[in-house]
């Protein structure tokens, strides 16, 4: 009991103080409400310079939270596009800055029009935990070019980089530019009614619909950044030792705990089976060993673990085949260890054909005809991803066309999040809105329209008391 009410009184505290930052953020942004270009370069270059010297840091603070998490994935996946994300805004956000110019009607003139690019002011980052460090700082990347202030709200399952991520900003930035928040579900909570200038989240779809339901009370514009069942659709003729390695690298990274991982694979009937065997070859392949193999990635933490094997569980028991890709036959108890792991015979009954997977598990499902394929994909919930491998340009051009999904890649899985010059973003259960690079600028600005007039007032004629020749005139050249 005591130790219950000492937990409330923390998150209290908590809650509170993330209140007061709010407040002081929101009073600096009022003081100084348009950033200069250089002001904005010189953050962004510090904030490079705070990641590059906390690298090692922050690599060890993920491995620890993860149990075990491969330094060349975080290295590759977080730091890496983080540091690019930076570099990519850098050098043009002084272009992004300038206002637009615009047309103005000839019965209007003589006058200007242009739209200039205001920060919003406070951005609120509710960030997951599968890549702590990336989806902090892209988003924050993307705040700070716009010229808006930001607070992070770091996720309850990887605490250790939540310190090392708060330690690495509190030496950058004061915290009425950029603050981080911590603690467990209630400050979560709270933080998502905060009346944010725009809120930004990445994580579960269930958890999207709470976030955007507190927003709209006050009127907070959102980016939503879910996750869904992201397809991967075999054509009829592609090779298969192209599409299987090129799937197996983007589902085995993080030990499949990405959000546009490859959650299923449509494949034609007759190649079902000769494609699980060349996926269990590129496995086996990249990954020979696996429980002391430190390129491979654990699950996060015990719930998650037990919430995969249930799927396993359950898809064995509806009759599903498993094929663990495990060359040594190691032994894995006591591990978090889940090897990546084919379903064939699957069907929609099972809970991994049901729910987002987040994991090393890829079912195969047969198709008979590519309309077939699309179909099935259109009948369920927008993807944040879509994949299609096959050299067939007039196939690859309908999937384009005929699909939707938040992003797409052709002959690849999960690179499209790396391209800074490409919006990312979802679509329908997987998401609104994009960020990253000058997409992303403009969904944390305010595109505001200005038309502008001096000495000379060309539209006097159209004013009461209506009639004369003039207007007469008026009317003959723009009723037309």
């Amino acid at each position: 009991m005591v130790a219950d009410i000492a937990y409330i009184q923390e998150q209290q505290q908590s809650i509170s103080r993330m209140q007061q930052v709010f407040e002081t953020q929101r009073a600096a942004f009022r003081k100084a409400p348009m950033p200069s270009a250089d002001e904005r370069i010189q953050q962004l270059q510090a904030l490079k310079q705070g990641v590059l010297k906390h690298q090692q840091a922050l690599i060890e603070a993920i491995n620890d939270d993860f149990g075990r998490r491969s330094a060349d994935e975080t290295r590759l996946a977080e730091i890496m596009p983080s540091l690019e994300g930076i570099h990519y805004a850098s050098k043009r956000v002084r272009r992004w800055m300038k206002p637009s110019r615009r047309k103005v009607g000839l019965a209007f003139q003589p006058a200007k029009a242009q739209v200039v690019y205001q920060p919003l002011g406070v951005v609120g980052i509710i960030v997951p935990w599968n890549y702590p460090l990336f989806l902090a700082i892209g988003p924050l990347v993307t705040a700070l070019s716009a010229g808006n202030r930001a607070m992070i709200k770091m996720s309850e399952s990887t605490p250790r980089t939540a310190e090392v991520v708060t330690r690495m900003l509190g030496e950058i930035f004061s915290e009425e530019q950029v603050a981080v928040v911590t603690g467990e579900a209630d400050v979560g909570v709270a933080f998502s009614k905060l009346p944010f200038d725009h809120l930004l989240f990445t994580g579960a779809t269930s958890i999207g619909r709470h976030v955007m339901r507190a927003a709209a009370d006050n009127l907070t514009p959102v980016t939503l950044e879910l996750g869904g069942k992201s397809p991967a659709i075999i054509s009829a003729d592609v090779p298969l030792t192209d599409a299987a390695e090129r799937i197996a690298f983007g589902k085995a990274m993080n030990a499949g705990q990405t959000c546009v991982a490859p959650d299923y694979i449509l494949c034609p009937r007759s190649r079902v089976e000769e494609l699980a065997e060349t996926l269990h070859r590129s496995f086996t392949r990249m990954y020979p060993t696996l429980r002391d193999n430190a390129d491979f990635t654990q699950i996060v933490n015990p719930r998650q673990y037990q919430r995969l094997q249930g799927y396993l569980t359950d898809a064995a028991e509806k009759g599903a085949r498993i094929l663990p890709a495990n060359p040594a036959n190691e032994d894995l108890s006591g591990t978090r260890i889940i090897p990546p792991t084919l379903l064939l015979d699957v069907n929609d009954e099972m809970t991994v054909m049901r729910e987002e997977i987040f994991g090393p598990l890829l079912p195969i499902l047969p198709y008979d005809s590519l309309d077939s394929a699309l179909d099935y994909i259109a009948d369920r919930p927008r993807p944040l991803a879509l994949y299609y491998f096959g050299y067939n340009k007039v196939e690859q051009q309908r999937l384009m066309e005929q699909t939707h999904a938040g992003g797409m890649c052709v002959n690849d899985a999960v690179f499209h999040v790396a391209q800074d010059d490409m919006p990312f973003g979802g679509v329908g259960d997987s998401g609104m809105g994009h960020y990253h690079g000058y997409e992303g600028f403009l969904t944390m600005s305010k595109a505001k329209g200005v038309y502008i007039k001096q000495r000379y007032n060309g539209a006097k004629p159209i004013y009461p008391p209506y009639g004369g020749k003039l207007l007469n005139l008026v009317y003959k050249l723009f009723l037309r």
